[in-house]
């Protein structure tokens, strides 16, 4: 497993400005634009065209979790590079790992996202979310206060999983670790990668995301095997979908 990592970076605030990420010029945070902003963000990506979609059936579908988001982070601070008070997750079930993947980039950079050549495709499928996340039906939902868990460094995936639990806090999935970088770049930092313990396959691996070739990269590690540059992104149990 290769890794490299590129200190030459920019945030999303220094590329794009604070409006851009839902914080008014006020210093507020006004949850009802960074949902815009996400919404806006899938479409810009091309979400509508990879589903088979227009992008008013696109905008149509996620519309109603817009109130859910305003009424659920409404009490939370704002996005910083470690955590975020909501993501727009949108699943397999619209458009696959791999498609998602490839629309991942670096803060300030262009290289898009892959997988690991040790992560084959027959292997994606098998990944599936924990039970204990409760995920929604449908193809995209909202996930509140995820955290890349950089606390988490230098510990196992499964000591970081006893670690969040009693507070109250999740590991995350596949689908929510792509959604998070696609939604904040400078969430994925060297040195600030984060594994994704919310979706397993049976065995002791355990998917992540880490930088490599100027990239994001989507592979596994050992679920036994603590990493100095890898924590364990978490968020709260709580994930509100379409129905």
């Amino acid at each position: 497993m290769d890794r490299t990592t590129d200190p030459d970076r920019t945030t999303d605030l220094d590329r794009t400005g604070v409006i851009e990420t839902g914080v008014i010029e006020t210093g507020g945070f006004d949850p009802g634009v960074e949902f815009d902003r996400q919404v806006a963000n899938l479409v810009r990506l091309g979400y509508p065209a990879l589903a088979g979609w227009t992008v008013d059936r696109f905008t149509e579908l996620v519309a109603p979790l817009r109130a859910a988001a305003v009424a659920g982070a409404a009490e939370l601070p704002p996005p910083t590079e470690a955590r975020v008070p909501f993501l727009l997750v949108v699943t397999r079930d619209l458009v696959p790992v791999p498609d998602r993947l490839a629309l991942t980039t670096l803060a300030g950079k262009r290289k898009p996202g892959f997988l690991d050549r040790n992560f084959p495709l027959d292997d994606l499928p098998k990944f599936e979310p924990i039970r204990e996340l409760e995920l929604p039906a449908g193809p995209a939902y909202l996930l509140f206060d995820v955290n890349r868990g950089e606390e988490f460094r230098n510990l196992t995936p499964a000591a970081a999983v006893e670690a969040m639990t009693p507070v109250g806090r999740l590991p995350i999935s596949i689908d929510e670790g792509i959604a998070f970088v696609t939604h904040f770049p400078a969430a994925l930092a060297p040195n600030k990668c984060f594994s994704l313990v919310g979706s397993r396959c049976g065995d002791r691996r355990v998917p992540a995301l880490w930088i490599s070739q100027g990239a994001p990269k989507l592979g596994w590690c050992w679920h036994g095997n603590p990493h100095t540059w890898l924590g364990s992104a978490s968020a709260r149990p709580e994930r509100i979908g379409l129905d």
